[in-house]
């Protein structure tokens, strides 16, 4: 088998088996739950799922969505989660290959998996995902500097540190303005800690160019919402997530347009 197709192969399995952790994550966090213990089973008769029926993709198929004890359906959405993190693994390798950043991203979008189906169900982004995240992205920036742009693991702390700041502080301010005009909540905290997230693994330039990129996706969203429930409250969260990875792979493209635009370049 060639070298090429295997790693490939190998990626998509670890991503499917990452997505069914994510799963556990999904369902937990919200609510507060450890991800540890007790381990899979059963939400309707409570029994233990066996690590044979544990197999990421497989063992859905072969039980075909159901528990093998009580014959209870699953939710398909646990068999999506894994084939997209298998997706996203496998569109990353090949994308950026094996470099350095790959890791990181990884880490990224585990993590804007989580925080994009927890908001959709329960308007949570738990901090474990945003504040984890944040951490971990100061953490492994001067480790691995080129995630910056950069071989100097000071300049890429130091952009690390300024994506945290602009990134959180951006929609911080832009929210505590909403509320001051509409005299409501009108950006959540989960938000704000994501955003954060964002700028620690992606820098202070392409937060800002998130923050401006999210509201076409959420104002689309929102008309429908507004005009199917009169709800004018979306879940916010999963629209940066849309933003960042527009950043993440055409963001450079972008601002250099804007700034020869300008003129500026």
């Amino acid at each position: 088998m060639d070298l090429d197709v295997f790693i490939r192969i190998v990626f998509f399995v670890l991503g499917a088996m990452i997505g069914s952790f994510l799963n556990v994550c999904i369902l937990r966090l919200a609510k507060e739950q450890s991800v540890v213990s007790p381990g899979s089973h059963c939400l309707k008769c409570g029994k233990p799922v066996q690590w044979f029926d544990n197999i990421p993709v497989i063992s859905y198929l072969v039980l075909r969505g159901k528990c093998r004890s009580c014959g209870v359906p699953f939710s398909v959405r646990y068999l999506l989660i894994e084939l997209l993190t298998a997706g996203v693994f496998l569109g990353l390798y090949l994308y950026f290959g094996l470099t350095w950043v790959l890791l990181p991203y990884l880490l990224m979008l585990s993590g804007f998996i989580v925080a994009t189906f927890t908001d959709f169900d329960e308007r949570i982004i738990p901090d474990e995902v945003s504040v984890g995240g944040m951490v971990v992205g100061l953490l492994i920036s001067p480790l691995i500097p080129q995630l910056h742009g950069t071989d100097i693991w000071w300049q890429a702390l130091l952009q690390s540190v300024l994506g945290v700041i602009v990134g959180g502080g951006s929609i911080y301010l832009m929210g505590a303005i909403g509320e001051w005009i509409f005299k409501k909540e009108a950006m959540g905290g989960g938000d704000v800690k994501l955003l954060a997230m964002i700028g620690a693994f992606m820098g202070w330039k392409m937060a800002l160019l998130t923050f401006f990129i999210a509201p076409f996706f959420g104002a689309v969203v929102g008309i429908i919402e507004k005009i199917r429930t009169k709800e004018s409250a979306i879940a916010y969260g999963p629209y940066l997530v849309m933003g960042a990875l527009v950043s993440l792979f055409w963001g450079n493209r972008i601002i250099d347009n804007i700034m020869s635009g300008y003129g500026i370049f």
